[in-house]
């Protein structure tokens, strides 16, 4: 597959981003991006690689809690490249060979971009446990046992930081709004 040292290093970066390093996930993502690149272009028409990459990293975030440390990255990595893949040849069996026209409707993201900057912006001032439990529980949709499985926290302490998180995110909102 790659280079053993880059499979013990992607699982050091992994484990790293698991438990909280946001430098060394950016750093592993990378990485695995150029794997994937190298990987698909070997499998797909050139036109469907970029999709592939996309899909797959996208599928490694939503599964990262699913890797154990203990074992192997590259197997893992490995894995969701291969049923990534297959999804991406099934689509393409699926394609209709129709022209496109100029006229295809694209959705606004403004309203969606500037919601995740106050967001980020608001869980700056939470302490770092709080916001990371928020953004597993309530916007990941973590259960409160896998989100204390990424962390290592027990479930009271869980529940305690979202729920102290929670209140003061509303605290800060509701002073901001008392300030306008």
């Amino acid at each position: 597959m790659h280079r053993e040292e880059s499979s013990g290093e992607w699982a050091g970066l992994m484990a790293a981003a698991q438990d909280g390093n946001g430098g060394a996930y950016q750093r592993l993502l990378a990485e695995v991006s150029g794997w994937l690149k190298r990987y698909f272009a070997r499998r797909l028409p050139s036109g469907e690689v970029d999709d592939a990459v996309q899909e797959t990293l996208l599928a490694i975030h939503r599964r990262r809690h699913t890797y154990d440390p203990r074992q192997p990255f590259g197997p893992w990595l490995a894995a969701i490249a291969k049923y990534k893949w297959i999804d991406q040849l099934r689509m393409l069996g699926r394609h209709s060979s129709d022209p496109l026209t100029d006229e295809i409707a694209t959705g606004d993201h403004e309203t969606a971009v500037i919601s995740a900057s106050v967001l980020t912006g608001l869980l700056v001032e939470l302490r770092p446990a709080q916001a990371r439990m928020i953004m597993l529980v309530k916007l990941q949709g973590y259960s409160i046992e896998e989100a204390c499985r990424q962390t290592g926290q027990s479930p009271s302490a869980a529940k305690m930081n979202v729920h102290r998180g929670l209140a003061r995110l509303t605290k800060t909102i509701e002073q901001s709004h008392d300030v306008e």
